[in-house]
């Protein structure tokens, strides 16, 4: 399995932008599908976007579609979650996960490694 380590969060005014990243650790990466999921405080761990191995299929939940973008460097090991136009209801821990399967999965039971999460803050 991969280890991950989110980095990139932070406090923003709505409208803003942030980029967040999750380093992971492994030689193959470039076989891992990865996810960013987020939990606000009291509430369950929602899907945000997928991507697949070579990232050439991608896929988003409605409420970010259109402002979010998940990219990935197999060559650093690196996925990428690009956050634009940024609500106050997008606050949450942001966390990336990698499934060792091809595909754009979806579910939190999915993925068998998690990173310890990034706090995304957006004031009003």
């Amino acid at each position: 399995q991969v280890q991950l380590v989110e980095s990139g969060g932070g406090l923003v005014q709505a409208g803003g932008s942030l980029r967040l990243s999750c380093a992971a650790s492994g030689r193959t990466f470039s076989r891992y599908s990865m996810a960013w999921f987020r939990q606000a405080l009291g509430k369950e761990r929602d899907f945000v976007a997928a991507i697949t191995w070579g990232g050439g299929s991608t896929s988003y939940a409605d409420s970010v579609k259109g402002r979010f973008t998940i990219s990935r460097d197999n060559a650093k090991n690196t996925v990428y979650l690009q956050m634009n136009s940024l609500k106050p209801e997008d606050t949450a821990v942001y966390y990336c996960a990698a499934a060792r399967a091809y595909g754009l999965f979806r579910d939190v039971t999915d993925f068998a490694s998690w990173g310890q999460g990034t706090q995304v803050t957006v004031s009003s």
